[in-house]
């Protein structure tokens, strides 16, 4: 297995005379299926296509890490990297983060505000004749007019900020492949029409089918058009099939949006993770640690997407509503890997996925799936179409654990509790075993479970099922701790000031907390981030499906106290 080049040093060592495509990211180079950058890489060698990264690149000097490889036979990928970088750079309250995970030794500052955008326009500055492709969450999520909290203001899509040619959103594999052919046929072979692209076209030359949204200008006028819109894209977002393509003007030219790739099948995905990744960062972070790459090296990811739609959460958004599982073989492969890894201590971090426990979900009526408009498999209650059986990732777990070099497999990742229990109980024989099994065998020392808040219609406006399902879970777990002695420790995650929440639901909040004996240390106050429903809330103060007022928290001090609700002993 090889690394791919990142210097002038290391691309003359190929031998190549220049690279087809030069990946831009604005995190560390690490060859690991969990960083996107080496996933692109990974799928575009495998295509016989030769791929240099840039990591990190420094924007602030002479421009020298943008120019040292030269210019790419076929384009420039750019993504601001795992996270969208004012996420990376802020807290809630807009102060300025003192560490990025994805940096060696965890330094902060390696990658500027807006960073996909800063990437591209200096790409296309130095090299107009190339075409940049973006890429990533951050692009991903900001494809169309949406809500910037950090500016407090609306942007555009940032195909229009950036000047990039084309933009890939959601799961990159399969659009990045097309591109790649045919900007390699020559003959200026056209993207118009790649599947989950997006791109800027004169607004006379739009296309005549699909949606026509309401302009960034209109929406700019008018927080109703914005709604409006937004109902509209995460409607689209969250049809399996018949997703219709997306138009938005933005002054003098508009944004097409083309509709995606079917969820991906088991061969696909396992094709990606079978590809030959090192896992290891690059040698030139040699004795240098890159926390984001600790907490990972000894994990699996075993599926990708979620069908919770909470309404804050951008898992949904980018990687889709329907689950793509790897089959037992692919993740097995991947247990053998870790076992050679000369660090390996036979503890696996984590056997799970954005939510641990959805491995193998679908619609047992896949028909009903393809006619299925909700937004949400779990919201305002669990569909009755969902298989939501556990038995084969209790069969993984085992499969797992049967390797000679696993002591322990564990589950990191949050648990969704409303696909095991309802208000009778334990929803069937095999969510009761998988509970028993997952205290048993598979937790480190702490459960990990999301209920967010305690008051009703504020989960109502999160999508969240109720508290008093958190309640029976608690009751379980706490019953099991004591009659296994397994001294384990439920870890709830709660949220403060999302849209619905008042200061005296957080009074209530903490009243109840305290009843239960519980001292949440996993808190946080809400973050709108692009593209989410709860986004769209906090700038709007309506519901986009409804068009109802909601209420919202926005001055910074309402923030910070119902932030301080959490910490209180007492009211």
């Amino acid at each position: 297995m090889s690394i791919f080049p990142t210097s002038t040093k290391e691309l003359a060592a190929t031998g190549w005379d220049c690279a087809d495509v030069i990946l831009f990211t604005g995190d560390a180079y690490v060859d690991h299926p969990s960083f996107g950058a080496a996933v692109i890489g990974r799928v575009l060698e495998a295509e016989g296509y030769r791929v240099a990264i840039v990591p990190q690149p420094n924007w602030r000097d002479d421009l020298r890490d943008f120019t040292k490889l030269g210019a790419p036979r076929l384009f420039f990928g750019v993504t601001s990297g795992s996270m969208d970088s004012m996420v990376n750079h802020y807290t809630a309250n807009k102060r300025l983060r003192h560490n990025d995970a994805y940096t060696p030794e965890g330094r902060a500052g390696f990658r500027p505000d807006y960073a996909a955008t800063v990437y591209s326009r200096l790409l296309k500055q130095l090299f107009p004749a190339v075409p940049v492709v973006l890429g990533g969450i951050e692009a991903s999520l900001r494809r169309l007019t949406h809500y910037d909290y950090w500016s407090d203001a609306l942007k555009p899509s940032i195909l229009a900020e950036s000047g990039a040619d084309l933009l890939v959103y959601g799961m990159g594999e399969r659009p990045i492949r097309e591109i790649a052919r045919r900007l390699a046929d020559g003959g200026g072979a056209s993207l118009h029409d790649v599947p989950q692209t997006a791109r800027l076209t004169p607004r006379n030359a739009r296309p005549d089918d699909g949606v026509v949204l309401h302009s960034f200008e209109e929406c700019l006028r008018s927080t109703r058009m914005f709604a409006e819109n937004f109902a509209v894209i995460e409607r689209e977002a969250n049809k399996q099939t018949g997703v219709r393509r997306l138009v938005e003007g933005v002054g003098k030219a508009a944004v097409v949006v083309n509709p995606p790739y079917p969820p991906m099948t088991e061969a696909e995905i396992d094709a990606v993770y079978d590809l030959p990744y090192t896992r290891t960062p690059h040698p030139r972070y040699e004795g240098k640690r890159i926390p984001a790459y600790e907490m990972i090296r000894h994990s699996i990811t075993i599926h990708r997407g979620c069908f919770g739609g909470c309404s804050f959460c951008t898992i949904a958004a980018h990687q889709g509503r329907f689950i793509a599982s790897r089959s037992e073989r692919s993740v097995l492969n991947e247990v053998e890997a870790i076992a050679r890894m000369p660090d390996f201590k036979g503890y696996l971090s984590d056997v799970g996925g954005p939510s641990a426990n959805m491995y193998g979900m679908h619609g047992r009526d896949e028909r009903a799936c393809r006619r299925c408009r909700r937004n949400a498999c779990l919201s305002p209650a669990v569909c009755r179409n969902l298989d939501t059986g556990h038995g084969r990732l209790l069969r993984l777990y085992r499969l797992v654990e049967q390797h000679p070099a696993v002591k322990k497999a564990f589950v990191g990742s949050g648990v969704r509790y409303d696909l095991l229990l309802s208000e009778d109980g334990f929803v069937d024989a095999d969510a009761r075993a998988y509970f028993e099994q997952l205290l048993r065998r598979h937790v480190s020392g702490r459960l990990k479970v999301a209920p967010e808040h305690t008051e009703p219609h504020v989960l109502q406006v999160m999508r969240k099922p109720s508290f008093a399902l958190f309640e029976k879970l608690k009751a379980l777990f706490d019953a099991q701790n004591r009659r296994e002695s397994l001294q384990l420790q439920l870890v709830p995650y709660f949220i403060s000031s999302h849209p619905g929440c008042t200061e005296s639901d957080m009074q209530q909040l903490a009243r109840k907390l305290r009843r239960l004996r519980l001292h949440p240390d996993q808190v946080q106050d809400f973050t709108p981030t692009p593209m989410t429903h709860a986004s769209a809330i906090f700038y709007t103060g309506v519901d986009p499906e409804t068009l109802q007022e909601v209420y919202v928290a926005r001055a910074k001090e309402e923030k910070l106290r119902q932030k301080t609700y959490f910490f209180r002993q007492t009211d």
